[in-house]
């Protein structure tokens, strides 16, 4: 079996999620203490550039990510269009088909729910713009197993739906914070559950 993972963040958003995620990244440090996943809502049918415009805008390197890859502190993986991200108990990504329906896809609240359940007190989620409620169920899954949510504030956040639905639902958010200081905090959340 694959060693544990590290300290893992993801960043879900949709609508204005794209800026909102830039923002968080390029304001995170090189030695981040944690791996990062970004999932933003995405049709199926089209070919994902998000990882490429990221990789330009951080320090850290950004991939799409692939079936498998290894959760590493100081990466960012991301969803690519037409696949659900999920995050295995061997400290691994594994990448599922969405389909062509909704729900959202890639769905923020499959990808919490498994960073919960295998990262418990080392996972860390941040619902960031974008409509409706996807997320907010895999965000009290993280709170439930003693994970850290944050939760963009409404002055910052494009479309607040998506961070609004998580600070309602079951009281799982730690942190609602404006988009120039999640990253202050994402670093001393990676920090603390180490």
């Amino acid at each position: 079996m694959d060693a544990a993972p590290p300290v893992v963040i993801a960043l879900v958003g949709s609508t204005g999620g794209l800026a909102a995620v830039s923002t968080v990244l390029e304001s995170l440090p090189a030695e981040l203490p944690a791996a990062v996943l970004v999932l933003l809502h995405q049709s199926p049918d089209r070919v994902s550039r998000v990882a490429e415009i990221l990789d330009r805008r951080c320090s850290l390197p950004v991939t799409a990510a692939a079936d498998g890859d290894v959760l590493r502190a100081g990466r960012v993986l991301v969803a690519p269009s037409g696949k659900h991200l999920l995050v295995t108990h061997a400290g691994r990504v594994a990448l599922i088909v969405s389909g062509v329906f909704p729900p959202s896809r890639p769905s923020a609240d499959l990808l919490l729910t498994t960073l919960a359940t295998a990262c418990r007190e080392r996972a860390v989620a941040v619902v960031l713009s974008g409509n409706g409620h996807d997320g907010a169920t895999g965000a009290a899954a993280v709170h439930a197993f003693q994970g850290k949510v944050i939760a963009s504030d409404q002055a910052t956040s494009e479309v607040f739906a998506m961070p609004d639905a998580a600070i309602a639902h079951d009281h799982a958010v730690d942190f609602v914070l404006p988009l120039d200081e999640i990253p202050a905090q994402l670093v001393r959340c990676a920090s603390e559950a180490r």
